[in-house]
Formats: C-alpha cells, structure tokens, sequence
C-alpha cells in the first residue's frame, strides 16, 4: 500500500510540472526533445564561377549544406554524374545531408558538360574549389581540409581534381590566389579512361563506344561542324588520355575511396579496378570496394551501408570538425 501510495504521489508531481507548463491544457499530449541533431542550412543559387565568352557570361552555380555551428569544419564538393552531357547538382541528396549532419560543409556543383570540351569541366571543378577556399570564412571552412566526391562522370571530375594537385594548368577563371588542391576523393562508378569505357561489354556496346558521336568523343574532340566530320575517341589516344585519369597519376594523390557496382552495364568495373591498381602500384593511399550486384547509379547507391562509408571515409582522410566559440554563427543563421 505505501508503494502504491510513493508511486501515487511521483505520478501526481510529474502530472503537477507538466500541468504548470506555459499553453498546456488538459488534454494536450506533453513530450520531451532529446537535442540530439544540430541544423543545417540550405544556401542555394551560389554564383561560384562566371564564363565569360564574345557576347554572354555564363554563370556557373552551387547548392551549399552548412552546418549551423561555430566549428571550423572540413568541407566536401560533390559533382553530379550525367554521361558528360548534364550536372543537375542537387540530386543526391541522401549522401550530401548525411555528410552534412557529420559535420561537413557540402557544395554541390554544376559544371560544363557537352558541347562544351574539355578541360573546360576541369576547369570549372578548380573553380569551384578555389571558390569555397576564397570564401572559407564565411562558411567557418578549415581550408585546409577540402574533399571533392563524384558519380558516373562526376565520379571522373573528381578523379581528374585529385589526380591534377600538382598541375597548374587547369587553374582558369576566378579567384587564381587560391590554389584548387584536394585532399580527399570518393568516386562512385566513376570514368577513369575515356579509351575503354565499355570494356568487357558486349561487342554492340563496343561499337557505340567507336562512334565519333559518343559522349566521350564529343568531349574530347568536339561535335562535326563545318569543314571536320567529328573523331573517335581513339583517334588520338594521347589527346583522350590527357583528358582520363589514368593519364595523370603521379604517385603523390590524395587519398582516394573508390567504389564500383559489379552488375553495372553503363561505365564498365574494370574502369575502377585498373584506377585503383594504378593508384596501388604507386603506392599511393587508396581503397577500392566493390558493389555486389550494384548497377549503374541503382538503387543501391543511396543505402545506408553505401552512405555510411562514403562519410566515414571523409571522416577518416578530413578529419572532424574542430570546436570553436564563434557564437555569431548561431546568431545571425547564415552558418
């Protein structure tokens, strides 16, 4: 009975507190937020780069997801795949709020794409670096500490960026006082030859690869116009290497996560294996996982187990953020 009665009068107490809340009511439902969740803004339609050509400008945006904390944090650059011909930057939104949530400052990145040629979506990857160096402060960004991450074609700008550290020549545009240099790269099914994308395929997909109107081709060379009919990508080999990967390891890259589906029929497996080979024999940091029955930018790709490690990787090769008092973040929620 005195048990019944303590329980009683504890019941009764809590019942008491609750019913002293400001705005309750009887028959309001009273519940408890763990704050266990920081914030995240969304600052959208970043002007990062402007192309200026004879009679236009071309601005060139990014999405950004900053963490609403004081803490100098790493940051991460995602380019979005889109078989040379597209970069619809805020997609894949399941990894970059993730990496988010980890502390990371993320910036998506529209860059050039077909008709254009390369270097110019190279370029404008720099570009995008160089812009969130120059603007570090104002996103609490430890410069120190920039990642850049792909899929499908984004997956090759983001090699051709950690591959190029040491090259200044696809340094073009704005903010030149900064250097464009990673360090860290995660590349999902990502192109690291232009010359053997479809190896191991079957010999009808081979073909299209030989055709001068396959994205690659066009990149690389251009479209058919006027006095020139348009060229393989195998026709000057050289010209396409300059344009892969592959055609840049040095032996000091950054650390480099590579991940590849082995069901893909899109961007062959073998382009991840003979990268992560590369990059091994020049003893250079890297990991390379392989995707189970994955296909081409499947549902697979945005799963936890698949999310999770891209995010400890950057964990891992970035570091975490570093605490700081800088309360004005808090204040005026532009960070």
């Amino acid at each position: 009975m005195a048990g019944l009665l303590l329980m009683a009068g504890i019941s009764g107490s809590a019942f008491s507190a609750t019913q002293a809340l400001p705005g309750n009511t009887p028959g309001a439902e009273v519940i408890k937020v763990e704050k266990s969740r920081g914030q995240v803004d969304l600052i959208s339609n970043v002007v990062y780069s402007q192309i200026r050509d004879v009679r236009a400008i071309r601005q060139l945006k990014m999405s950004l997801l900053v963490p609403r904390t004081g803490d100098l944090k790493p940051a991460v650059v995602y380019f979005p795949g889109g078989g040379f011909t597209s970069a619809d930057y805020d997609k894949f939104i399941e990894m970059r709020l993730a990496l988010a949530q980890a502390g990371f400052v993320v910036a998506a990145a529209e860059y050039r794409v077909v008709p254009s040629t390369f270097p110019a979506p190279v370029e404008d990857g720099k570009a995008a670096v160089r812009y969130l160096r120059a603007h570090a402060t104002e996103y609490n960004i430890d410069p120190e500490r920039i990642g850049v991450l792909g899929d499908s074609a984004g997956g090759w700008m983001a090699q051709m960026l950690g591959v190029t550290n040491a090259e200044k020549v696809f340094d073009k545009g704005d903010n030149m006082e900064q250097p464009s240099t990673v360090q860290s790269v995660a590349t999902l099914y990502g192109i690291s030859n232009l010359l053997n994308i479809g190896e191991g395929f079957p010999e009808n997909i081979q073909q299209v690869h030989r055709s001068p109107a396959v994205t690659e081709a066009l990149l690389v060379n251009g479209a058919a116009f006027r006095h020139f009919p348009g060229a393989t990508i195998d026709s000057d080999k050289q010209k396409a290497l300059n344009a892969s990967p592959m055609g840049h390891i040095s032996g000091h890259e950054p650390p480099f996560l590579i991940m590849h589906g082995s069901a893909d029929t899109l961007v062959s497996p073998r382009q991840s294996a003979q990268l992560y080979n590369a990059l091994k024999d020049k003893n250079d940091k890297v990991k390379y996982i392989l995707v189970d029955g994955a296909e081409h930018g499947d549902i697979s790709w945005f799963q936890p187990a698949v999310i999770d490690t891209v995010v400890t990787w950057f964990k891992q090769t970035l570091g975490a953020p570093i605490k700081g008092n800088n309360t004005a973040a808090g204040k005026n929620g532009n960070l």
